[in-house]
């Protein structure tokens, strides 16, 4: 898909129909492959680390995740670009997993919010084929457990390994692991325990105004505030820069 930079990073254009038909041809080609869903922490990072700038640029698909990235995208590049969330993305993957017999491969998280989605998507999609869950110990794993897990991964065949590790961990481990982990890979995170539903999501009118990332401030305070009071100054900062350089050009 055609991308267009945004603070550095390179993130994909078109429709959400259009980038979930581009994730779907991925998994059918069983082609190792792995996308992103670029919010404004994900853009700062790769904006702060030139080695995960080229992780999340050489992703096969980025998508717009934030809605500060989709207005950048607007404002700045004459597109006129929707969020393409992995919050909405997620469930969607599923239906239609399930109803065209594509097989899902969970990693990450924690047992108990694998468990919650083995629940639910066994109550709402019967079809739906789970070829396997795995959350992996909260530390550094030795070369022959990153092994043994590839390995495992590979012989349940899955057509889609859906992460969730965390920014940036789990976009790092997808670009480690390209070419190893013969499926499409997609970064998560987060939208595991929503769609568990151990997480509530804010409304509609909310989310168009930018407006998630306090309420998970709210209910993670302590571990969110310096990430967001850092990120999210800086992405503002940085677009301030990128106007102000504009209007001197004009």
């Amino acid at each position: 898909m055609a991308k267009e930079e945004v603070l550095g990073s390179l993130i994909s254009i078109g429709t959400y129909e259009e980038m979930l038909d581009e994730l779907f041809n991925l998994g059918h080609l069983k082609q190792s492959s792995y996308v992103c869903f670029a919010n404004v922490h994900m853009v700062i990072e790769a904006h702060r680390d030139k080695s995960f700038r080229k992780v999340v640029n050489e992703a096969d698909i980025a998508t717009p995740d934030g809605r500060p990235i989709s207005l950048f995208l607007r404002f700045f590049r004459k597109i006129k670009q929707n969020r393409v969330c992995g919050m909405d993305v997620l469930p969607d993957l599923l239906k239609r997993a399930s109803a065209e017999q594509k097989s899902v491969y969970f990693y990450g998280s924690t047992d108990s919010v694998l468990q919650a989605i083995r629940d639910k998507a066994t109550r709402e999609l019967p079809t739906l084929q789970i070829s396997g869950m795995y959350s992996p110990p909260f530390r550094s794993l030795t070369e022959k457990e990153q092994t043994d897990i590839i390995d495992r991964i590979n012989q349940s065949a899955p057509d889609f390994v859906l992460v969730a590790l965390g920014c940036p961990t789990q976009e790092q481990w997808m670009a480690q692991h390209k070419g190893k982990v013969n499926a499409c890979m997609l970064g998560l995170g987060q939208a595991f325990n929503t769609y568990a539903g151990l997480e509530k999501r804010l409304p509609k009118w909310m989310r168009d105004l930018s407006l998630e990332w306090t309420y998970r401030l709210y209910t993670e305070p302590g571990r969110l505030w310096k990430r967001y009071l850092s990120t999210n100054t800086l992405f503002l900062w940085l677009t301030f820069c990128q106007l102000f350089s504009r209007k001197k050009t004009v």
